[in-house]
């Protein structure tokens, strides 16, 4: 099978190493020439996965067309910001593909989530999206991962099953799309309280306690938006919320962190600026979304105030026990 990867991050690069372990023969693009030339030369990329070996098989490209042309399956894995521009370039060139979206997030500004970005710019209808506790560097231990899939496509979910599912990679099948996204996206959030938690020393039965809240709002969430409630329970779900909430692995949870620790909002800044931290844009997406469906989440609404406005992050603590 032939896949375009859109995407030489830690999580592109992560799927890479399962497509190749699958005898898929992969292309992956990269906007800036000078990270294709370092990708080809080293087949290395410590800054994110550390002493990892990028497979000699796999190609790298800056050319949007070169990554798309005869491919079985395309994969987009960058981040959120960034999937409207790279899909403006897509665009010439697709005709029905097959398109995995690897990203989680919701779009600043428009709130459109990754799928109706894709869908919105490119003439194929055969989507399907990818989430779950999975990061990079677990992924190419080649240990055992969860994946929830999903699509209105029976087509995508089997070409896509059939590039990434392995003796230690499961895809579990769903056509929650939005479900899934939503999902996806939340528990970024969700990440932000429990760094915050962190930060603030709390022990590990007030972390949980925050989980088992969230989980009731995620599904509040899905319940507004028309999806099927039980997704919170898929590996979109409580797995990936699991996981984002609990390792600090996590950008969403270290930056949390830092706001649990009253760090100086000037550092704060500098952390955002060096670093993709997916659940505070997606933070600004979901809070302005639910107002304009005139829907309550507390929850949002407080780490919202915490991390954009700048309250103090103690009220957590007195939120969980009096949360509504």
């Amino acid at each position: 099978m032939r896949i375009g990867l859109f995407g030489t991050g830690a999580y592109g690069l992560a799927l890479s190493s399962v497509l190749v372990d699958n005898n898929c023969e992969v292309t992956m693009w990269t906007k800036f020439e000078e990270e294709k030339n370092s990708l080809e030369k080293t087949r290395k990329a410590d800054n994110y996965i550390p002493n990892y070996k990028i497979e000699d098989s796999i190609k790298f490209t800056t050319n949007v067309e070169e990554c798309i042309k005869d491919k079985d399956l395309l994969i987009i894995a960058i981040p959120a910001a960034f999937v409207d521009s790279l899909c403006i370039e897509m665009k010439p060139f697709i005709k029905g593909n097959n398109i995995l979206i690897a990203t989680k997030g919701i779009e600043q500004g428009t709130g459109l989530f990754m799928h109706e970005i894709v869908k919105k710019h490119l003439n194929t209808r055969n989507i399907a999206v990818i989430s779950g506790p999975t990061f990079a560097v677990d992924i190419v231990t080649k240990m055992p991962i969860g994946l929830s899939i999903a699509s209105k496509s029976p087509e995508t979910i089997l070409i896509s099953k059939g590039a990434l599912q392995n003796n230690y990679v499961r895809l579990r099948e769903t056509n929650d799309v939005t479900g899934v996204e939503i999902c996806g996206s939340i528990k970024n959030v969700i990440a932000l309280a429990a760094g915050m938690l962190e930060g603030l020393k709390a022990n590990e039965s007030t972390k949980a306690m925050l989980i088992a809240e969230a989980m009731h709002d995620m599904e509040a969430i899905l319940d507004a938006f028309n999806c099927n409630k039980r997704t919170v329970l898929s590996y979109s779900g409580i797995g990936d919320l699991l996981l984002t909430c609990t390792s600090t692995k996590s950008r969403n949870f270290s930056f949390g962190k830092l706001l649990g620790e009253n760090t100086e909002r000037e550092k704060i800044k500098e952390y955002l600026e060096q670093k993709t931290v997916e659940g505070y844009y997606t933070l600004e997406s979901i809070y302005q979304l639910l107002k304009d469906k005139k829907v309550t989440i507390p929850m949002i609404d407080l780490i919202y105030e915490i991390a954009v406005k700048g309250k103090k992050p103690d009220l957590l603590l007195t939120f969980l026990v009096y949360k509504s």
